[in-house]
C-alpha cells in the first residue's frame, strides 16, 4: 500500500482522488438505485415515465453532486458545518412559518420551481455539527454533564422541528442517529440508562395522555399504534395499510410471483407502493430470495462505510462516517420493520430505493461526504 502511495503522488490530484474513492460502495449504491428504478417501472405497469424516469434524472443529478462533494476536502465541509446547521434550522422554521401541506403534514418548501423536504438535509446537518463538536472538545470532557448538555441540544432542536410538521419517523430517526454519535464519540454508558429509563416513562406518558386536552401525539399516530398492536382489528379500516403488506410479504414465496406480475401492486391494494412500501412490492414479484438479496446489497454498504470509520485516523471524518452510515442503517431498517409488521407505520421511504426527490438526493449528497472523507484521510 505504501508503494502504491508513492506511486500515485506522480499522478494529477483530480485522477488521484477518483483512484481513492471507495468505489464498493458506490457501486453498492448504483445497484440499490437500479432496483429502485426496476421496482418503480414494474409498480407503475411498465410505465418508464410516471415514477422511474423522474427517478432516473434525479438520480443523475444526485450522482454529478455526489463526485463534486467527494472532490472537496473534508477540512472544507468542517468548516462550513455551522453554516449548514444553521441553515438547515431555518429551513425546518421556514416549513413551520410558509410550508406546504400535503396528505395531512407541513413538510415542504417551496422555493420557486424547487420543492425540498427539509428534515432530509437537517438530519446530515445534526451529523455534520455532532462530529464538529466532539473534534473540537477534549476527550476528558466528553461525559462531563454540561459538555453532555451541549449535544442534546443540537440534537433536539431540530428533531423538534420535525416532530412539529407532524414527522414521528423522522424525528426519532434523527434522534437515534444522535444517540448513537454521543456513543460512538465516548459518552458514559450511565446517561444512556437513564434516557432508556425516562423513554419509558414517556411512553407511558404518551399513552396515559390519549384522549385528554394534552395528548403528545396526534390521533392518526395514535391509530397507527393500535394498528401495529392489532392489524386485524380493523382489516378495511387503520389496519388495511398492513394487512395488504403482509400478503403481498407473503404471496412471494421462495422466488416470487415474476417481475411485473405482483397483484397486489398491480391492482393497486398495496397502499404507497411507490416509496413507504416499495419492498413489499419486491418481496412479492422476487421473493425471499430477491428480499434478501436487497438486504445483502445494504449489509455490504454497511460494512464498507464502518470500515471506512474506523480506518480512519482523522476524528471529524470518522464521525461523519459513522453518523451518515447510522442514518442509512436506521432508514433501511425502520422502514422493513414498519413493512413487515415489526414496528408502527411512520412514514420512513427506503433509502435509495424508493420514489422520492429530496430522500434520493440528499443520500446521495451524502454518500458524497462520506467519500470526502475517505478520500482526504490521512495516509
Amino acid at each position: 500500500m505504501t508503494y502504491l502511495n508513492y506511486n500515485l503522488k506522480s499522478v494529477p490530484t483530480g485522477i488521484r482522488k477518483l483512484l481513492y474513492l471507495n468505489w464498493p460502495i458506490i457501486l453498492l449504491v448504483v445497484a440499490l438505485c437500479c432496483a429502485g428504478f426496476l421496482m418503480l417501472y414494474s409498480i407503475a405497469g411498465g410505465n418508464i415515465e410516471t415514477w422511474a424516469e423522474p427517478q432516473m434524472k434525479r438520480f443523475a443529478i444526485g450522482m454529478v453532486l455526489m463526485f463534486v462533494i467527494a472532490m472537496v476536502p473534508i477540512w472544507i465541509w468542517k468548516n462550513l458545518t455551522v453554516i449548514a446547521y444553521l441553515a438547515a434550522l431555518a429551513l425546518l422554521l421556514g416549513v413551520e412559518l410558509f410550508g406546504h401541506i400535503g396528505m395531512g403534514a407541513q413538510r415542504w418548501l417551496e422555493l420557486g420551481p424547487i420543492r425540498i423536504q427539509p428534515s432530509e438535509p437537517a438530519k446530515i446537518a445534526m451529523v455534520m455539527m455532532l462530529a464538529a463538536y466532539y473534534d473540537w472538545l477534549p476527550p476528558k470532557k466528553v461525559s462531563h454533564p454540561f459538555w453532555v448538555l451541549v449535544p442534546l441540544v443540537l440534537i433536539l432542536l431540530p428533531a423538534g422541528l420535525v416532530f412539529l410538521q407532524p414527522n414521528l419517523g423522522t424525528a426519532m430517526l434523527i434522534i437515534m442517529t444522535g444517540g448513537v454519535m454521543m456513543w460512538v464519540a465516548g459518552v458514559h454508558w450511565a446517561y444512556f440508562a437513564t434516557v432508556v429509563g425516562s423513554g419509558a416513562a414517556g411512553i407511558w406518558a404518551i399513552f396515559a395522555s390519549r384522549g385528554t386536552s394534552w395528548q403528545f401525539l396526534h390521533d392518526y399516530q395514535y391509530r397507527r399504534i393500535d394498528t401495529f398492536l392489532n392489524p386485524s382489528h380493523d382489516p378495511l379500516g387503520a389496519g388495511y395499510n398492513i394487512n395488504q403488506a403482509t400478503i403481498a410479504l407473503g404471496s412471494g414465496g421462495l422466488t416470487g410471483r415474476g417481475f411485473m406480475q405482483g397483484t397486489q401492486s398491480r391492482l393497486n391494494f398495496l397502499p404507497e407502493k411507490q416509496t413507504d412500501f416499495i419492498f413489499n412490492t419486491l418481496a412479492e414479484e422476487f421473493g425471499f430470495i430477491g428480499s434478501m438479496t436487497l438486504l445483502v446489497l445494504y449489509g455490504l454498504v454497511m460494512f464498507f462505510c464502518l470500515s471506512s470509520a474506523l480506518s480512519n485516523r482523522d476524528r471529524y471524518s470518522s464521525l461523519v462516517i459513522m453518523g451518515i452510515s447510522t442514518s442509512f442503517f436506521a432508514l433501511f431498517a425502520v422502514n422493513m420493520m414498519m413493512v413487515m409488521g415489526l414496528a408502527p407505520v411512520v412514514g420512513v421511504p427506503l433509502p435509495l430505493v424508493s420514489y422520492g426527490g429530496s430522500q434520493l438526493m440528499v443520500m446521495l449528497a451524502a454518500f458524497g461526504l462520506l467519500q470526502s472523507a475517505h478520500v482526504h484521510r490521512p495516509r
